[in-house]
C-alpha cells in the first residue's frame, strides 16, 4: 500500500506544473464541463454547508463548488504537494481564499471528525486507489446523514467502435502529448491503464453500496468517457 501511495504521490508531484493545460487540451475542454455536473448533482443548498474535496488535485472542482454555492465552507485536502501549492496560488487568484482551505489528506485516513460534511466529491482520483471501498467508508465516516458522495470518473465507451477510436487516442495520442509536455510519459501510459483496469458503472455502483450508500445513481458523459456516481449516506 504503501509502495503504492508513494508512486501516485511521486507522478502527481511531477506532472502537476501542466496537470491544469493537460486536462483541458486533452478533453478539449469538457472536463470544465464535467466538473459543472459534478457539482450540480450534489444538490447542496447556496449556504450554510461543509463540503469535502477529496484528491482535489488544483482546486478546480473546489472553486466550482465556490461558484456555484456562495456560502458553503470548502475543505480541499490532497497528499500531492505539488498540487497543493499549485491548488492554493489558483484559489487565491479566484478570490476564494476565505471560502476554500486545504489541507494535506489521504483518502484512506482523512483528518477529520466523523460525520461533519454534507458532501464529498472526488474527481478523476478513485481510479488511483486500489482500495476503493475502504476510501468510499472514509468518505461515509465524516459525512452526516443525508450527505452524498459524488464521485466523477474516466471509463471507457461500452459502444465497439467508439470504444476502439477511444482506446487508440488513449494508448497512443495522449501517452505522446502528455509525455511531450509533461516531461512524464510514463504518467500518461499509467493513466489509459488506471481506467482500463477501473469497474464498469454497475460494479463500481456496487462497492458503493457496500460501502454504506444507498439510492446509488450514476450517469455516462461524452458518449461513457466519464461517468459521474451519486450516493447518499445511510
Amino acid at each position: 500500500m504503501n509502495m503504492e501511495l508513494d508512486f501516485i504521490k511521486e507522478m502527481f508531484d511531477n506532472i502537476a506544473p501542466k496537470y491544469d493545460f493537460l486536462n483541458r487540451f486533452l478533453s478539449l475542454g469538457q472536463d470544465i464541463l464535467w466538473r459543472q455536473e459534478m457539482v450540480k448533482a450534489s444538490s447542496i443548498p447556496h449556504s450554510g454547508c461543509m463540503v469535502l474535496d477529496v484528491a482535489c488535485g488544483t482546486c478546480d472542482v473546489a472553486i466550482e463548488v465556490a461558484k456555484q454555492s456562495s456560502g458553503t465552507k470548502i475543505i480541499a485536502t490532497d497528499f500531492s504537494p505539488g498540487m497543493l501549492i499549485l491548488g492554493k496560488k489558483k484559489v487565491s487568484s479566484k478570490n476564494s481564499k476565505d471560502k476554500i482551505h486545504l489541507a494535506a489528506g489521504n483518502a484512506l485516513s482523512l483528518p477529520f471528525r466523523d460525520a461533519i460534511f454534507d458532501a464529498v466529491f472526488i474527481a478523476f482520483g478513485i481510479r488511483n486507489i486500489m482500495d476503493r471501498q475502504g476510501a468510499l467508508q472514509s468518505f461515509a465516516k465524516v459525512l452526516k446523514k443525508g450527505g452524498k458522495v459524488v464521485v466523477l470518473e474516466l471509463t471507457s465507451p461500452s459502444g465497439r467502435f467508439l470504444r476502439d477510436i477511444y482506446m487508440f487516442y488513449f494508448q497512443r495520442v495522449l501517452p505522446s502529448i502528455g509525455g511531450l509536455f509533461s516531461k512524464n510519459r510514463h504518467a500518461y501510459h499509467y493513466l489509459p491503464e488506471s481506467v482500463m483496469k477501473f469497474p464498469l458503472p454497475d460494479q463500481f455502483a456496487e462497492i458503493m453500496r457496500n460501502s454504506g450508500f444507498k439510492n446509488v445513481k450514476w450517469k455516462g458523459m461524452t458518449f461513457g468517457i466519464v461517468t459521474l456516481f451519486v450516493g447518499e449516506i445511510s
